[in-house]
């Protein structure tokens, strides 16, 4: 019976042919994006020149890769720290005009768009004002910090017609849409459990960053960091270390949940928050200075499937995404992807029969044997082998990402990771935190658009 076109033999012939019984694995190496094959070249009137708010670890990196992708130009940076306006110069690899202001980028009229690489206690504000000044916005994950500065981010992006991007970049990897194509193909059967984690056990993995040595109230705008955040005496920890604490961030899930939650959604297709989240964990190790679990353990309830969530800043081991059904499993681990069929070949039963008496087993195999003849001569079935993916060498979809966002700049097609769909990602993150500070399910009410216990 086929679904979508494909039947799970089809998906296994045209990737790479049937296999004979007992045959290993096949490797295949995913085709390169059009991007990263042969990137085009764009007219000076389709050039997108863009800002970085923010210029910190991520800022650069998103900087980086806007630079890597054709047409675009960066024309100003803003941080709040003097050092870090020097290094985003340096990254630019030119002089800029600096800000410790965003609003100052946002007046220039040689800005189309902006990177928003900042604590998440400010991207609403950022946003909304990008999009109301007319410029496109770039959003580092989790979109939101809060369950309402979602739904206002969305309604700013629909308001004023920009375009508005996540920045979670398996929403762009050649690997995702492989993994999306197999499960839409109907390989895996019916998906009934997903599970996936990423783990760390260093002090940088933790956010335990080291401190500049110049840093300081003279060389930070600690006022303006705070922004709508309680307020509190100079501490340059919490300036550099934000993700540590409930006021500037969203923890483990914020950081980390997110990008395994964007992979999961790619490939199953969905665009919602989960009906309600259960989540255990503590804070064990880094304890020094912090109000946010160093382990979160997150089971999540979707219509068709549950998923299970880990972050554990305790123990390294690979990224893994599993996703698992009646006919198949499907892994992601790292930049690799293996889909390995379940067998579901007919079998009588021999295991609880072994109570019965000989007469009853041998006229049910009788009966079952007459049901399922075996096939003629020369037409035994082929055995199934398990397909293995595999991204080009140096391959980096942090930079399809943003091409991805520069051309729905110029052509004006949809994001691929709008503000609906980041607001839902963050709304799961937004749960798991939520069940485990008030250690109670979380569960979303989709009317009231609200999280209740």
């Amino acid at each position: 019976m086929k679904k979508d076109g494909w039947t799970r033999r089809d998906f296994l012939r045209t990737s790479t042919g049937a296999a004979a019984l007992g045959a290993a694995a096949k490797m295949e190496l995913l085709t390169p994006t059009m991007l990263a094959a042969a990137p085009r070249a764009v007219p000076p009137s389709d050039r997108v020149r863009f800002a970085s708010i923010g210029t910190g670890v991520r800022g650069c990196d998103i900087m980086r890769a806007a630079l890597a992708c054709p047409g675009t130009e960066i024309v100003a940076v803003c941080d709040l720290y003097d050092g870090r306006l020097t290094g985003g110069q340096e990254n630019a690899g030119k002089q800029l005009f600096t800000s410790k202001d965003y609003r100052a980028i946002l007046d220039r009229k040689d800005v189309d768009a902006v990177l928003a690489a900042v604590p998440d206690h400010w991207h609403r504000k950022i946003v909304e004002d990008a999009c109301a000044a007319g410029k496109h916005a770039y959003c580092e994950k989790p979109m939101a910090h809060t369950v309402e500065d979602g739904f206002a981010m969305a309604e700013a992006m629909q308001k004023y017609s920009r375009v508005v991007q996540v920045g979670s970049q398996a929403r762009s990897s050649v690997v995702y849409a492989k993994a999306r194509e197999i499960y839409a193909s109907g390989f895996l059967g019916q998906v009934t459990a997903i599970e996936a984690w990423i783990d760390r056990n260093d002090a940088s993995g933790a956010w335990v960053y080291p401190i500049p040595p110049d840093a300081s109230e003279k060389t930070i705008d600690w006022e303006r960091f705070l922004g709508n955040a309680p307020k509190r005496p100079f501490d340059a920890k919490r300036f550099f270390r934000w993700r540590c604490y409930q006021d500037y961030g969203e923890g483990l899930p914020g950081d980390l949940f997110v990008h395994l939650l964007t992979g999961i959604y790619t490939i199953t297709g969905i665009n919602e928050p989960p009906l309600r989240a259960a989540t255990m964990g503590g804070l064990f190790r880094w304890t020094e200075e912090r109000d946010v679990p160093d382990l979160v353990w997150t089971l999540y309830e979707y219509p068709n499937f549950r998923v299970a969530l880990r972050c554990n800043l305790n123990n390294e081991s690979p990224g893994v995404t599993r996703v698992f059904g009646t006919k198949g499993t499907l892994e992601i681990k790292n930049d690799v992807l293996t889909a390995t069929p379940q067998d579901t070949e007919p079998r009588p039963e021999s295991y609880s029969i072994l109570g019965w008496p000989e007469k009853s087993r041998n006229e049910y195999l009788a009966e079952w044997r007459k049901e399922h003849p075996l096939p003629a001569p020369g037409k035994y079935p082929l055995g199934e082998s398990g397909q293995t993916f595999q991204a080009p060498p140096y391959y980096d979809y942090s930079i399809d990402h943003m091409n991805n966002f520069m051309e729905s700049i110029r052509t004006g097609r949809p994001s691929v990771e709008d503000a609906v769909f980041g607001n839902h990602t963050a709304i799961a993150c937004h749960m798991a935190n939520y069940s485990y500070f008030n250690n109670t399910v979380a569960k979303w009410d989709e009317g009231a658009k609200k999280i209740k216990g």
